[in-house]
């Protein structure tokens, strides 16, 4: 029995000395070391509670989350089946072994045969109890690949985010039921700490895109500016305006213009780093915030990107003509002394001569750029 300092104290006193004896065969002492785990189960819970609230990404959630399972129970392997998109039913799968990431090769198209049972029963379960009430025979056939122990789910308040995958423990043969209490309590917090994530991306994405919404990139160019006056660096703007974007619509149908969008959109995710800023401007306009980029570093994203988006296939029937951009660029920085409105607007002109000179280009503005007005 690990005795604190107060505990110490307890057991010195004379008269518990002197019924020691008792005390100990009706069972004080197991019972205070019982209280004394479960304020050491509770602390870790409260530890990792704050870890996993800390973190800014669903990445770093399941880290966090893996971590603190990996410390409690030390199993074989964790993989997370992830719902990206809560309106799609694509699902990301990530595994990890000894605390790192390892490559799980599982094809598992859909986490919904699973939402059902977890609605019901919303804590770990067995792997094999989960099988015998689900069905889902081609997915549980998958995941048999891996030997699970344990399933946990991830739950929203509507809907089933994830399921978390674990197995067997290294060194102990089964998971005890306070172990699976404490499991269960830390993924309400993992639920909790994904909601709240979901819920800030959502005030700050686009819904069609995926992309930073109009406010935040606004809010972002703001502080961008601050930035660069603050700490004498430069950065630049690039605006995005896909070409004759409305044939789209008026000869395939909205539809097929908004796969345009989505495809556009992922698209510009991969031509840009961690630090930048893609965003809907709004309709078919697009921005991409660089911060500390010069006028080069500029160019050549929105070469990079023009050129990507040229070869860029939307998969639609009948086919879709190709799709072709027109960009703007600007740079900014302490001596400029520019506003946001005023960064746009030199963008927006720039962008209006790539379109005046036949589209499909880039161009970047320059003091002689005739300032676009809108007609």
């Amino acid at each position: 029995m690990n005795e604190t300092p107060d505990l110490h104290h307890f057991l010195s006193d004379p008269k518990i000395v002197e019924h020691y004896s008792l005390l100990e065969e009706v069972g004080v002492f197991a019972h205070i070391d019982s209280l004394n785990k479960e304020i050491r189960d509770y602390k870790d819970l409260l530890d990792g509670a704050m870890d996993i609230f800390n973190r800014t990404n669903i990445e770093e959630i399941m880290d966090a989350t893996v971590r603190q399972i990996s410390d409690q129970f030390l199993p074989g392997f964790i993989v997370f089946l992830w719902k990206p998109h809560q309106n799609k039913e694509e699902i990301t799968i990530k595994g990890y072994q000894n605390y790192k990431n390892v490559e799980i090769s599982l094809k598992i198209e859909s986490i919904t045969p699973f939402e059902a049972f977890f609605q019901t029963h919303p804590k770990p379960v067995n792997f094999d109890l989960l099988e015998s009430q689900t069905e889902a025979a081609t997915t549980f056939s998958t995941l048999k690949q891996l030997k699970p122990e344990l399933v946990a789910p991830i739950m929203g308040p509507s809907n089933l985010y994830g399921l978390i995958i674990i197995g067997h423990r290294m060194l102990e043969k089964e998971y005890t039921p306070r172990e699976l209490t404490f499991l269960e309590e830390l993924m309400s917090f993992v639920s909790q700490a994904i909601q709240n994530h979901l819920h800030y991306e959502q005030s700050v994405r686009d819904v069609k895109t995926g992309l930073f919404n109009h406010g935040f990139f606004m809010t972002r160019l703001m502080e961008e500016i601050a930035r660069t006056r603050r700490r004498d660096d430069i950065s630049s703007l690039i605006v995005i305006d896909v070409d004759k974007f409305k044939n789209f619509n008026d000869s395939y149908g909205h539809l097929a213009g908004d796969r345009v969008l989505e495809c556009l959109a992922q698209t510009i995710k991969g031509s840009v780093r961690t630090e930048d800023v893609p965003s809907r401007f709004g309709g078919e306009e697009f921005t991409i915030l660089l911060p500390s980029s010069n006028r080069d570093a500029a160019w050549l994203v929105a070469e990079r990107l023009r050129n990507s988006v040229a070869e860029m296939e939307v998969p639609w029937e009948p086919p879709l003509p190709q799709v072709t951009i027109s960009l703007g660029i600007v740079t900014f920085d302490k001596q400029a002394g520019l506003t946001a409105d005023d960064i746009i607007k030199r963008a927006d002109a720039a962008l209006y001569q790539s379109k005046e000179q036949g589209r499909n280009r880039s161009t970047v503005w320059e003091p002689s750029t005739p300032e676009h007005t809108e007609n």
